[in-house]
């Protein structure tokens, strides 16, 4: 299953070239990852958050520009014991080209111990319901 999240761009996240700042898509895919998150079934509460981003990266396949709606998609792509992959794709929603990709590696983690640990047998289920091997 792919969970879908849209973005209008605004006029900060352009550059001195018309197009979409690189820094920017990173904003984007936090903004999917949280989405992801909440349809998981996490509150975005603090006190009670167990993870940490360990990796990220995005590789530009095309340019995207101010008041463009984009759609990202996110799925998972692989499942650890204490981590999981995530996967996003940037994509112009009209005609659906293919802006940008993005891979992350997600960790579940003990604040209070600071490591990581097992992920959860009902979490682990979750992400299954998302994943698409690449």
């Amino acid at each position: 299953m792919i969970e879908e999240s849209r973005v209008k761009v605004r006029f900060f996240e352009t550059d001195a070239l018309g197009h979409v700042n690189n820094a920017s898509y990173f904003i984007y895919f936090e903004e999917a990852r949280v989405h992801f998150f909440q349809k998981l079934g996490y509150e975005l509460n603090t006190d009670k958050w167990h993870f940490i981003l360990a990796s990220t990266k995005c590789d530009f396949l095309n340019q995207a520009y101010f008041a463009q709606e984009l759609v990202i998609e996110t799925f998972v792509n692989k499942i650890g014991k204490k981590s999981f992959g995530l996967t996003h794709r940037v994509l112009e929603q009209n005609s659906k080209e293919l802006i940008a990709t993005g891979n992350e590696i997600v960790v579940h983690f003990d604040f209070d111990i600071q490591q990581s640990t097992p992920m959860p047998k009902k979490l682990k289920d979750k992400l299954n319901q998302y994943l698409i091997s690449p």
